[in-house]
């Protein structure tokens, strides 16, 4: 035994060598990859930028293939003037609000980039990320066109925080109310009924009310996450992000009621966009394409509404707040990136400051 421990004991020397050599060839191989990446910044900069930008007009392209124009332009023509112009200026309407959650990452970093801008950065990545996800629009537009605007990658990402915890918050009050008080009856070949649903809301309005009190009364209002500072935003600024973001989710809820020609309850009509958008999300579907259209079938189709008519607004209302918002954005992001200089980060190289600002 005591031989065993004794040579335990010799090897742990070698071992401690070997641990450092290996470190030290991983410390020297990272500072010369870094030193390159330095070196041929300026080149790496422009060829991400075709990449991305060539990224952008593929995108726009498939998202054009994917639509049935037939049966949306059908569907547009079976619809009254006035409802499409009521229903085009809550599109409107819905999405300036939304820019604005971008303007509560301005005040909640205070970097100094200008309101319009932060309004821009918040609209392009808004129909981005309803058509092809968060990954480019959330993440991929906000890193991109803010890193031209000169902030740092740690004040985006606080941002783009900001921005999501601002809409999830909003939804999570109001589909807890409705799903609390009824608002959604699912069909009976569903498993989950009713009575856990409305369970699911009351637990829906504990999580948002645990979030303000958080931001109420926490003790500790920052921690550091792999190099990124997280801060817990003041109460007055939940209940701002709660408001609007509630407010945004109601007006997707307007346009949806108003192309169908208000012959369904306006909470039911919420109340199913919010089952349709969780479904989405769990199921990462980007802009939950058929997801959409399925549960409001499911949901709200019957003798007096029948499918085809129930299928026709939500393909209406899925060009309208979906496609045309994408393709102005895609024409604007180009626009800004031809218009935009390089920032000084992609002049210098890869921007390592994640400090709050």
């Amino acid at each position: 035994m005591a031989a065993g421990t004794q040579a335990a004991v010799d090897v742990h020397p070698c071992a401690r060598r070997q641990n450092l050599r290996g470190q030290v060839m991983i410390d020297h191989w990272w500072s010369g990859a870094m030193a390159w990446v330095r070196a041929h910044w300026a080149i790496i900069s422009r060829v991400a930028s075709i990449v991305f930008i060539g990224l952008v007009i593929t995108l726009l392209i498939y998202a054009a293939t994917q639509v049935e124009w037939a049966e949306v332009v059908k569907a547009i023509r079976a619809l009254p003037a006035g409802p499409l112009w009521i229903a085009g200026l809550i599109v409107l309407a819905s999405y300036l609000l939304y820019s604005t959650f971008d303007l509560l990452g301005k005040w909640y970093t205070e970097h100094p980039v200008a309101w319009w801008r932060v309004m821009m950065v918040g609209f392009i990545s808004y129909a981005f990320t309803m058509n092809m996800g968060a990954p480019i629009g959330g993440l991929g537009l906000r890193m991109r066109l803010y890193s031209k605007f000169g902030l740092a990658q740690g004040v985006i990402m606080r941002v783009m925080a900001l921005s999501v915890t601002t809409n999830w918050m909003g939804y999570t009050f109001l589909a807890g109310v409705i799903f609390a008080l009824g608002g959604v009856q699912l069909p009976s070949n569903w498993e989950l009924g009713n009575g856990p649903f409305r369970l699911i809301g009351v637990a829906l309005i504990a999580a948002g009310v645990a979030y303000l009190l958080l931001c109420a009364f926490s003790r500790t209002r920052s921690w550091d996450i792999r190099g990124h500072t997280i801060e817990l935003p003041t109460l007055k600024l939940a209940l701002v992000q709660i408001s609007i973001a509630a407010l945004n989710w109601a007006l997707m809820g307007g346009v949806i009621y108003v192309l169908m020609l208000q012959q369904v309850p306006y909470h039911l009509v919420l109340g199913t966009l919010l089952v349709s958008a969780i479904i989405g999300a769990l199921m990462h579907v980007p802009g939950g394409l058929g997801v959409l259209e399925s549960v409001f079938i499911a949901l709200l189709a019957s003798e007096a509404l029948p499918r085809s008519q129930v299928l026709g607004a939500i393909l209406v209302y899925r060009a309208m707040y979906y496609i045309v918002p994408f393709f102005i954005a895609g024409v604007w992001y180009l626009a800004a990136e031809a218009r935009l200089p390089a920032s000084e980060g992609a002049a210098q190289g890869p921007s390592t400051d994640y400090s709050p600002r």
